[in-house]
């Protein structure tokens, strides 16, 4: 068997937390800032874990992590 290819995008935007859970930025952070909600903002900051649901698709672009 070859060897498989990690997605380009997926090893930008995850990274794998050491209990093998996935972390990712979250979205909507980059501009037209001034019309979102300070909150919406506030919850935006930093790095969050990537829902359960989500995790199957993302590993699948991820074969040796």
């Amino acid at each position: 068997m070859p060897k498989l290819k990690t997605k380009s995008s997926t090893k930008r935007r995850f990274r794998l937390t050491a209990t093998g859970k996935l972390r990712m930025n979250p979205a909507y952070k980059r501009h037209f800032l001034r019309r979102r909600p300070q909150k919406m903002k506030r919850k935006a900051r930093g790095t969050t874990l990537l829902a359960a649901v989500d995790v199957k698709m993302v590993r699948r672009f991820m074969p040796y992590a």
